[in-house]
């Protein structure tokens, strides 16, 4: 797909995943480096990310871009219809195949012979 000004950001959703992602990652570099020296120039580094996320969503979404949601990925979509040229066979049953030698089934399966 090419670019289309048009195309609706869906900012709130941008601005909420990295409202969740900056406060899962402060609370980890808060335990992991306690001292605030250190943790400064870190969540420094996380504040920065969030204009840069929230461009590279912008211009993912001008290409056309959307993730799946929550509610997408648990409410599976109808399976095509059977009149659907792309798939026959998948909804077509299968018939049995003819009985060969190595089957054991059919005409010409082996008897054993009495003795």
């Amino acid at each position: 797909m090419g670019w289309d000004a048009g195309r609706p950001v869906p900012w709130r959703r941008l601005g909420k995943e990295w409202l969740i992602y900056a406060g899962v990652m402060a609370v980890i570099f808060a335990v992991l480096f306690r001292d605030v020296d250190r943790l400064v120039p870190i969540l420094g580094g996380l504040l920065i990310s969030g204009p840069l996320y929230l461009v590279f969503g912008y211009v993912l979404a001008k290409f056309g871009y959307q993730r799946k949601t929550l509610a997408d990925m648990r409410t599976p979509r109808a399976a095509p219809s059977a009149a659907s040229p792309a798939a026959p066979e998948a909804t077509a049953v299968r018939a049995r195949p003819a009985p060969t030698r190595r089957t054991s089934s059919g005409p010409n399966r082996q008897r054993s012979k009495k003795r």
